[in-house]
């Protein structure tokens, strides 16, 4: 007689307070998750990043065609969004903050979906350890730290979306919608690379090689765990017709080559880094002695000393060593960037030790579920190619968390503390324990480094004197502290009344959102001058570009909220304008020139 199904047997109250808990548990991390992304822009606001999403993304919504008609060295998908929110609810800078709010909330929720999902069936806690897991996205979520519209952002929600679909596949392939299913996945895995191209490249391009291993794996009558090939080849053909409809849709819009040559030839030519840059983000001086403590541990759960109480608890000391290292060092400095390395030092080691299992794990089970870390995997270090570790880890704390939870069902695999049930898996007391140190590390190195806005420390955003709010009707919701956002306002007045709304303007650097605050049409292709995103990196053809487009108007921001102005030859570049352009007025912090 089969024994009943232990769900059977719980009364109907024990069944609503499941239901409950399960609802709840998304419902708070979504809410506060949300809620750190609306405290942020409550305080904080880098013009910058603002500047280029929000003026980008205005001049989509009036028409003109990225590029096209002007130079794009990002993948379109974020300013298509935001200017579908620009035409949808018109330019107030609010709608933005509650898009990166929502992203937030969702992101999180999906994270914790994947973790439960990744526990089931291999530790009875799985619901708990999840959830402790998870808690320190609500300070590091995709939006946590850079709080507003984000390329970066928005590619890593897209991905946790997609590893959600995968993850959901069915085992059983055979059938009769299965291979719908596969293909509908499949055409969500190009999605993060049109956010953005060094993320979502390495991510799709990863999928196609484990796809195509795997079908060969089952060729050789090797993978028999793995849905079969009909249905992989489904999920391939899924993604290629998504790249397919996507270079048709450029195609017949902006243009395949302009597309290409400014995403990735003109972007590679200006951001990628050299091999020895990258190889920099593992050349952390700690893992000398973290790998070698990992190793001892699992050596010693390996050993025959594995049931030993003592032994049990000298693996989880060195399991846990770099994260109460990482907790102990918040008293060793008071120095919010010295704090801010200790806990990115994490990384490296938990890539390093995430590889090792994934590989591990795939030799034995060569199934799509067991190489969805190698996805992970590509996408984060095809990040780190942008602004390597210091500056590419804001917008990705939840891909971490996923490495993490496949290290701890791994360790609860080994853990041999209580003694495997044939009903029920065991609840490991390492795999738990240190679920809750490597939470209560991250949950408050990850608050600090959150609040501190060390990542943000590029801008002035903390030091400059009270939080002023904005009173113009378009930067409702926009909160700068400083004189920033008072200059800036002033300039918009001036603008309203001395300059044309036909005019063409340069405004040198192109920090503020001028064209989203004032609703202006750009007219030069180039609104933020870096070395970055701007093609005209010589005075000479700055000068020619705006003689041809018969610019009128030149606006320089003397102070600027960024540190360092990443203006090219930019007093070469003002030497040659001013024989163009003469002084007009003054302004608080803007010099306005005009060409007679």
């Amino acid at each position: 007689m089969p024994k009943p199904n232990p769900a059977q047997l719980k009364s109907p109250l024990t069944q609503a307070r499941w239901s409950l808990r399960d609802s709840l548990a998304p419902s708070a991390l979504f809410l506060t998750s949300a809620a750190v992304v609306l405290w942020q822009n409550a305080h904080l606001a880098v013009l910058w990043d603002a500047s280029y999403t929000l003026d980008t993304s205005f001049r989509i919504a009036l028409g003109q065609m990225p590029y096209r008609d002007f130079p794009l060295v990002h993948s379109p998908l974020t300013f298509l969004i935001q200017a579908a929110i620009l035409r949808l609810t018109g330019r107030v800078f609010f709608h933005h903050v509650l898009y990166a709010a929502l992203v937030s909330g969702l992101a999180t929720v999906l994270a914790w979906r994947i973790v439960l999902c990744t526990f089931q069936g291999r530790l009875r806690a799985a619901w708990h350890i999840s959830l402790l897991l998870t808690a320190p996205l609500i300070p590091l979520g995709v939006y946590s730290i850079l709080p507003f519209p984000s390329y970066d952002c928005d590619s890593a929600f897209s991905i946790l979306l997609v590893l959600f679909l995968l993850q959901r596949l069915p085992e059983d392939s055979t059938a009769s919608n299965s291979r719908l299913r596969f293909f509908a996945t499949g055409a969500a895995l190009p999605l993060p690379l049109f956010f953005k191209q060094n993320i979502g490249l390495p991510f799709l391009a990863a999928a196609f090689v484990l796809i195509l291993l795997l079908m060969l794996l089952q060729q050789l009558r090797r993978a028999a765990a793995s849905p079969s090939t009909p249905a992989l080849g489904a999920l391939l053909a899924g993604a290629v017709a998504t790249v397919v409809a996507a270079g048709l849709l450029l195609h017949f819009t902006a243009g395949v080559g302009n597309y290409l040559h400014w995403t990735i030839q003109f972007a590679s030519q200006r951001r990628l880094p050299r091999l020895p840059v990258m190889l920099t983000v593992y050349a952390e001086p700690l893992l000398l002695w973290w790998i070698p403590s990992v190793a001892a541990a699992l050596a010693l759960l390996r050993s025959r000393f594995a049931k030993a109480l003592w032994a049990r608890l000298a693996a989880l000391i060195l399991l846990a060593a770099p994260f109460l290292w990482t907790l102990f060092s918040l008293f060793l400095s008071s120095d919010s960037g010295d704090r801010a390395e200790n806990l990115l030092a994490l990384w490296p080691l938990l890539l390093i030790l995430s590889a090792a299992l994934t590989l591990w794990s795939f030799c034995r089970h060569r199934s799509l579920r067991a190489g969805l870390s190698v996805l992970l995997l590509a996408a984060i270090n095809g990040t780190f190619l942008s602004q390597q570790l210091w500056g590419s880890t804001y917008a990705i704390w939840p891909l971490l968390v996923l490495l993490i939870a496949e290290m701890i069902a791994f360790l609860a695999s080994i853990d041999s503390s209580i003694p495997a049930s044939d009903d029920a898996p065991r609840t490991p007391f390492l795999a738990s324990a240190l679920a809750a140190i490597i939470s209560a590390a991250l949950l408050l190195c990850g608050g600090l480094y959150t609040a501190s806005e060390e990542r943000l420390s590029y801008a002035r955003v903390l030091d400059e004197g009270p939080v002023v709010h904005s009173t113009l009707p378009a930067l409702k919701g926009m909160a700068v502290t400083g004189p920033y956002l008072p200059q800036f306002e002033e300039l918009l007045r001036f603008a309203d009344k001395e300059i044309p709304f036909s005019d063409g303007l340069i405004i040198l650097p192109g920090e503020d959102p001028f064209y989203f605050a004032t609703g202006r049409t750009p007219q030069f292709p180039v609104l933020l001058f870096d070395n970055a995103t701007d093609p005209l990196s010589t005075p000479a053809q700055l000068v020619t570009e705006a003689e041809r487009r018969k610019t009128r108007w030149l606006i320089v921001k003397r102070t600027m909220q960024m540190k360092e102005d990443p203006t090219p030859q930019r007093e070469a570049s003002l030497e040659a304008l001013q024989k163009l352009f003469l002084p007009y007025r003054k302004l608080g912090s803007y010099d306005v020139l005009r060409r007679p």
